[in-house]
């Protein structure tokens, strides 16, 4: 095997988790990243904790697809968007003539997702009416329709996620405890972005390259400085907030190299940043673009042969033989990250 057939599955593998955001290196996002491929494999709710623009949708989208339900649907429901009155139509579909404007059968969110993925986005915005008909559904996966007399059951993960703090809403009493304890069997948190600054010498070069994609096809990179700047600021939006950025630093940048002008004119609150205090911010993780690449192919690796050999049970030449990588080769990997494995 040549060596860039041994590196072939790796790539394979970087470029499914960037089509998912999911990059970064720091520990407490590889942390969070270990229990996305954990709990991929199990079938219990999971509730993923984050502030606005930290990925929750992505990661939920991760755990579907990572998961045995990966060839079934994806539904994702924004629960903010869910009126009271039809918040159980929305969910479980009604009848016809199941009240005034009910011209005709309708199947509802969890039919859809049948065999899948139900993602609640937002789910704290449930009112108690739709809180209840949610906990009901959980306690045995069994619905009727509105208006409808047949019990059905539904094969469908629930995968939720909230920006506020869920505990601290039970006990106000402004959400249901005894649903929280249902959501919360499996948890995730995703940290905020100015808690794993270390990430951005991989974010940055990802998000250019998307700006790039999405306007002129021209690929920039950030000067040193710029990713001084980048780094001495908070990110109250968190990922979010520095893809708009740096979609807006691309398209004014007349050169090849994002810099602190392009940056200052695309973000005001970047222009309140003295210079120095950038450059004074240069972490020691701000590595050059090579160093970048590394680490993010080195994750690649890991993704691979973890993914792998859990799905074999760390049986090494079943997964050589499934995923086509020689025995050897992935033999070393396995050894080269320290994932446990055995030979038959």
């Amino acid at each position: 095997m040549r060596a860039d057939e041994d590196l072939a599955p790796a790539a394979a593998c970087a470029q499914a988790a960037l089509a998912h955001n999911l990059i970064g290196r720091s520990v407490r996002f590889r942390e969070a990243m270990e229990l996305v491929r954990l709990y991929a494999a199990w079938n219990a709710p999971l509730l993923i904790h984050g502030e606005t623009g930290t990925g929750k949708e992505l990661v939920a989208r991760a755990v579907h697809y990572l998961s045995p339900r990966r060839h079934r649907p994806f539904i994702p429901v924004n629960c903010a968007t869910l009126p009271d009155t039809l918040v159980e139509s929305e969910l479980f579909g009604h009848a016809r003539g199941a009240f005034t404007d009910a011209s005709q059968a309708r199947t509802g969110l969890v039919r859809m997702a049948e065999g899948g993925t139900l993602f609640l986005d937002e789910v704290e915005a449930l009112s108690p009416h739709g809180q209840g008909a949610l906990l009901r559904f959980l306690q045995d996966s069994s619905y009727r329709a509105l208006g409808g007399n047949q019990l059905l059951h539904a094969d469908v993960r629930i995968v939720a996620a909230s920006n506020v703090d869920l505990r601290g809403q039970a006990a106000a009493r402004a959400f249901r405890d005894d649903l929280l304890y249902r959501l919360d069997a499996f948890r995730v948190a995703l940290p905020p972005l100015r808690e794993r600054l270390d990430d951005l010498p991989l974010l940055v070069p990802h998000l250019l390259a998307k700006a790039a994609h999405a306007t002129d096809g021209r690929p920039r990179g950030i000067d040193a400085p710029g990713l001084a700047l980048l780094a001495a600021y908070g990110w109250p939006g968190n990922v979010r907030q520095l893809e708009h950025v740096l979609l807006k630093a691309h398209v004014v940048c007349p050169g090849a190299e994002v810099g602190v002008p392009e940056l200052r004119r695309s973000a005001p609150e970047l222009a309140t940043l003295p210079a120095a205090a950038g450059a004074a911010a240069t972490p020691p993780l701000a590595q050059d673009l090579r160093a970048a690449k590394r680490a993010a192919a080195d994750q690649a690796e890991r993704c691979f042969v973890e993914d792998w050999l859990a799905r074999t049970a760390g049986n090494i030449s079943e997964a050589a033989r499934r995923s086509g990588v020689e025995r050897a080769a992935l033999s070393r990997l396995a050894k080269k990250y320290g994932v446990k494995s055995h030979p038959q």
